[in-house]
């Protein structure tokens, strides 16, 4: 997945979020415009359906972006390139904050979906289809785009938003490590079928869009098993991170800032022991939020060992 920055170029910001658009989009754009050419009297419909796919996909990332805000979570960039739309969101590490993140981008389209079908109908009704073929022709273009993505993105193939949803689910009861290492197993098996289906209608762009998904999963798969090697680690008692609850581990897993070397945080009070720099803030290595050291604190016994081997939900 590339850069929301690099090769792209930046469109402006919206509700405080960075939209960017890479440069590959244009080339493939060409592409599918020429495709469609014999679909429209004009050429200008067919580079507005595919401007509307782009604004539909473009909906569809705020609905993430929005919903992930909404729980607290940060999401300030959008990059849109050939496959789609990339909503960079970060929502708290929680299950039920995850979920609501992913499903709000298929519920922009099921919002949509009634609203396009009601124009469909209107267009039916009002004969449109002989007196103004090409409007026609895209309003049900549009819909079909529309209920496309929406069908598409709910497979439960990670990480298509149907497996991250799946995922966010297994969360609840296998934890987070788990949950995440069961999203990507089914997802290869998913990108198996997609291939399948890519050598039988003969569609490079299929094949495409699965080794992208093959590349995001195997990442997803290595993310999952050094959660659960992370998670086996023994934890300090008297110590939780405010915003995913999650005892930190004991050991020198923090990099100092100023003179790189390892250090255990909370063994030192926030004091780098090898140069003596004080750090304001600790940095969660569960969820990745920073947060005073302060407000870790749980009981008065601050030092104490919490025995290994638990996953975190």
């Amino acid at each position: 997945m590339p850069s929301g920055r690099r090769g792209s170029i930046h469109l402006f910001r919206l509700a405080g979020v960075d939209l960017y658009l890479h440069w590959s989009w244009f080339l493939v754009a060409i592409w599918e415009i020429q495709g469609q050419s014999g679909r429209y009297t004009s050429m200008v419909w067919s580079v507005l359906e595919y401007l509307t796919l782009f604004l539909i996909v473009l909906t569809h990332e705020f609905g993430h972006a929005l919903a992930c805000r909404s729980v607290g979570g940060t999401a300030n960039q959008i990059l849109l390139w050939p496959f789609g739309g990339v909503a960079y969101v970060n929502p708290p590490q929680r299950p039920g904050a995850m979920l609501w993140s992913i499903a709000a981008g298929p519920l922009v389209n099921v919002a949509l979906a009634p609203m396009l079908f009601g124009l469909v109908v209107l267009s039916k009704s009002q004969g449109w289809a002989l007196s103004m073929p090409d409007l026609d022709t895209f309003l049900n273009s549009v819909l079909y785009i529309d209920l496309g993505l929406l069908v598409f993105n709910m497979l439960p193939v990670y990480p298509l938003d149907g497996g991250q949803i799946l995922r966010s689910l297994l969360w609840f009861v296998l934890g987070r490590g788990r949950s995440l290492m069961v999203a990507t197993v089914l997802g290869f098996v998913g990108i198996v079928a997609l291939v399948a289906a890519a050598v039988y209608m003969r569609s490079i762009w299929t094949v495409a869009i699965s080794v992208f998904l093959l590349l995001n999963c195997w990442s997803g798969l290595q993310s999952a098993r050094k959660m659960l090697r992370f998670a086996k680690l023994p934890r300090r008692a008297g110590f939780a991170c405010p915003s995913c609850r999650t005892a930190p581990p004991i050991g020198a897993y923090w990099r100092c800032g100023n003179c790189q070397q390892m250090l255990d945080t909370f063994e030192t009070g926030g004091v780098c022991p090898h140069c003596g720099t004080q750090f304001a803030n600790s940095t969660c290595l569960d969820c990745g939020q920073q947060r005073p050291i302060g407000a870790w604190v749980v009981n008065p016994h601050p030092m104490g060992v919490v025995s290994s081997t638990f996953e975190t939900k």
